[in-house]
């Protein structure tokens, strides 16, 4: 990997990496350290490292013997990493985005971070960290046609749809292969499991690089069927149109790609989420820039079977209009 000659912001120590033998490569056991609220020692953070190419990678087809693998670049700087002037981990940002469904339903999707813990090293641009994450998935505000039915409808109800981040859906993760571990790494270097294509690799740009894989599990049930039942039908849409991407079993892997170093602004940290939700909601777009299209590795747009997405979009009005009376009661024409 070419690394490339950046300014870096004075003010680096480092140690914490070298203060436990086992933390150290080629097999970081970062057991030692407590998992940490992910939110709850911003003021600690002095450092961090900002993602600017955050490439996400999955099968579209897991079920199949020889299942077709997609990769797309998120926005960028959508996710970094904060620690203090010794190295310690004590935040890591993921990413959320806007997700356009057939220009007719508009989704947020946020992965995010639970509890992590781990390291940094800038003198060699190593780095070692566990996380834990949920992903949730709710309908933004701003929606196409057939959004906009379906959210007039589910507006009034009494059930708590996910119309909002505080009724989101909620999609389970756990290290890949071992569903009782929540816990998975995130580790130096790029993911060995599959090879990226050229479009998908910055070594010429990046400060350093890291990887990411975590396993999809089943989304989490509320205490309301009809809202489970809605829930599952949202996911399979979702699913329909981004190739699986949270599919349950469906592995999904990131290359995360640095820029240089650069201090932390522990407000702006602390409203980052808020802010890019706000911009997503706004105007689907992203502060920064937007990311790429899903491709395949020979660069081939990923499109989804046009025919099961717009049954899956069927089954969901079926289930709209099938409550439609209930809801009725509850709207304001």
């Amino acid at each position: 990997m070419t690394l490339p000659s950046n300014d870096v912001p004075p003010g680096w120590v480092g140690g914490f990496a070298q203060s436990n033998p086992k933390f150290a490569y080629p097999d970081p056991d970062l057991n030692s350290l407590p998992m940490l609220g992910n939110m709850d020692n911003i003021s600690l953070l002095t450092r961090q490292q900002p993602v600017k190419w955050p490439e996400f990678s999955w099968n579209t087809e897991p079920e199949t013997p020889n299942p077709k693998r997609c990769f797309q670049m998120f926005a960028p700087y959508i996710s970094r990493l904060g620690y203090n002037n010794k190295g310690r981990v004590y935040s890591i940002i993921c990413p959320q985005q806007g997700v356009w469904i057939g220009d007719k339903i508009c989704l947020n999707v946020e992965v995010t971070v639970t509890g992590q813990r781990g390291w940094v090293d800038e003198n060699t641009r190593e780095l070692a960290a566990d996380m834990t994450v949920e992903g949730q998935i709710w309908f933004s505000p701003k929606q196409g046609i057939l959004g906009q039915l379906i959210w007039a409808l589910l507006e009034k109800s009494h059930h708590k749809f996910p119309l909002s981040k505080a009724h989101a859906i909620k999609v389970s993760t756990h290290k890949p292969g071992d569903p009782e571990q929540p816990i998975f790494p995130v580790r130096k270097g790029e993911a060995t499991e599959f090879k990226s294509p050229e479009f998908a690799r910055h070594t010429g740009e990046a400060w350093t690089v890291g990887n990411v894989e975590v396993e999809i599990g089943p989304i989490q049930e509320t205490d309301d069927r009809v809202v489970n039942s809605f829930n599952q039908l949202v996911m399979k849409i979702f699913n329909v149109a981004s190739g699986n991407m949270l599919s349950p079993g469906n592995v999904l892997s990131w290359n995360v790609w640095f820029s240089e170093p650069k201090l932390v602004n522990q407000e702006a940290w602390r409203s980052h989420a808020e802010r890019w939700r706000k911009s997503i909601d706004a105007h689907h777009g992203s502060p920064h820039g937007e990311g790429t299209i899903p491709r395949y590795f020979d660069g081939t747009p990923f499109s989804p079977f046009s025919q099961e997405l717009e049954d899956a979009k069927g089954e969901l009005m079926q289930f709209v209009t099938g409550h439609y009376q209930e809801a009725a009661q509850f709207l304001r024409f």
